[in-house]
């Protein structure tokens, strides 16, 4: 059976190989993304989504290179600091659905690699 540390290992790395995928599907995709989950967007703001997917790509690329806690918990921080920023563009229709969208994967994200970053100790 594998031990603790291990287990957490692997899950950090795999959440930021997800991660890491979805920043390189918004920043070579991004149109079709937005067309698909949230067709009222704007299409003079892509750009923006573009830009997302470039920050999610160094971010998540850094934790699975080099998972320990203090980068997994500056990954976090701004994750939460990103969802936060969505907050206000809920009471816009047209941003709604893309801020729920984005903000709600980096609030899961935010919560999640916390709970599953190794441990010192392997614990």
């Amino acid at each position: 059976m594998a031990r603790p540390g291990t287990r957490r290992l692997v899950l950090t790395r795999l959440l930021a190989a997800l991660g890491l995928t979805w920043g390189v599907a918004l920043l070579a995709r991004p149109r079709t993304l937005v067309d698909a989950l949230c067709p009222e967007y704007p299409r003079s703001r892509v750009w923006v989504v573009r830009v997302l997917g470039a920050r999610l790509l160094v971010q998540h690329a850094g934790v699975l290179v080099a998972p320990g806690a203090r980068l997994v918990g500056a990954a976090s921080a701004v994750d939460l600091l990103h969802a936060a920023s969505m907050v206000p563009l809920l009471r816009l229709p047209r941003y709604r659905r893309a801020a729920l969208v984005s903000g709600g994967v980096a609030a899961v994200s935010a919560a999640v690699f916390p709970a599953v970053v190794p441990r010192p100790g392997g614990k």
